[in-house]
């Protein structure tokens, strides 16, 4: 029997690292893209085919995808969204072009890959998309205004494309992580300091305790409630595999509080739940 064939997107660290190697342990071939060529590089090494693919540049993402389909004969079996970046700051102070500039990648590029894909996967008569969402794509937190965006708008996408698929042999699944293990705390300084001047906000105060010290901070151990990415390849596996894969995967305790407490709460004592931490 042929390998079943899955692209993972943003696969240089994290989840989607991990999920490469959990899924070429468990015999996919895996096609493991990343948005740097040097990182498409290492994956090569380590015995991946790793195409570039950066979600903010069409051109790549159509050659990325067409370099997949060339090796497979032009069928892939699923798909997992997985690219995405933070950017945190105040909503008032995301410059306009910076908030424009992650819908891209995080919204934007995931629908663009996301078309050209459906049509490979109605030609062959089945497939499975998945979205790598997260808690913050069913509930708010300050300071984190973009990815909040993007993740509210990736539920809402994938909500009516599941919906849309419904008749179709193509399933589509949102993974919903709490806090994970990963380079994003290294990755959001980086934005954080490229885009916010924030010793002019009027939060200059709160970055300068929360945020910046948190980014100068060596991180020692795992944050409360923190999982390895492994947890999000069983909820993945799951995703793919299942006869009858589910909407919705809720990976660690704080996703699943979240989800309760926002059916439970009045909204301001939401917010106030949120606001204390």
């Amino acid at each position: 029997m042929p390998k079943k064939s899955i692209l993972i997107t943003g696969c240089s660290s994290g989840i989607g690292l991990c999920s490469a190697h959990y899924l070429k342990a468990r015999g996919w071939q895996v096609f493991a893209s990343c948005r740097k060529i040097e990182d498409c590089q290492r994956l090569n090494r380590e015995g991946f085919y790793s195409p570039r693919i950066e979600l903010r540049d069409t051109d790549s993402i159509r050659e990325g995808l067409q370099e997949v389909l060339d090796l497979t004969g032009g069928t892939l079996d699923a798909l997992f969204n997985n690219g995405a970046r933070g950017m945190p700051g105040a909503v008032e102070d995301l410059p306009t072009s910076a908030f424009r500039d992650l819908m891209e990648s995080n919204v934007v590029g995931w629908h663009d890959l996301t078309r050209q894909v459906i049509p490979v996967m109605r030609a062959q008569g089945h497939g499975r998309i998945v979205q790598n969402s997260s808690v913050l794509g069913y509930v708010s937190m300050r300071y984190r205004g973009a990815y909040v965006a993007s993740k509210h708008a990736l539920e809402g996408l994938t909500d009516s494309l599941r919906i849309e698929m419904r008749n179709t042999p193509i399933h589509v699944s949102l993974i919903e992580p709490g806090p994970i293990t990963s380079d994003m705390r290294k990755n959001n300084a980086a934005q954080f300091f490229e885009w916010i001047d924030w010793e002019n906000s009027a939060f200059a105060e709160d970055y300068r305790t929360g945020l910046v010290k948190r980014f100068s901070e060596k991180k020692a151990g795992l944050d409360p409630f923190e999982l390895p990415a492994e947890a999000v390849c069983k909820k993945l596996l799951h995703a793919l595999e299942a006869r009858h894969p589910r909407a919705r995967y809720r990976v660690t305790t704080p996703a699943h509080i979240m989800n309760t407490l926002r059916r439970v709460l009045p909204t301001p004592l939401l917010d106030w739940v949120i606001a204390k931490g």
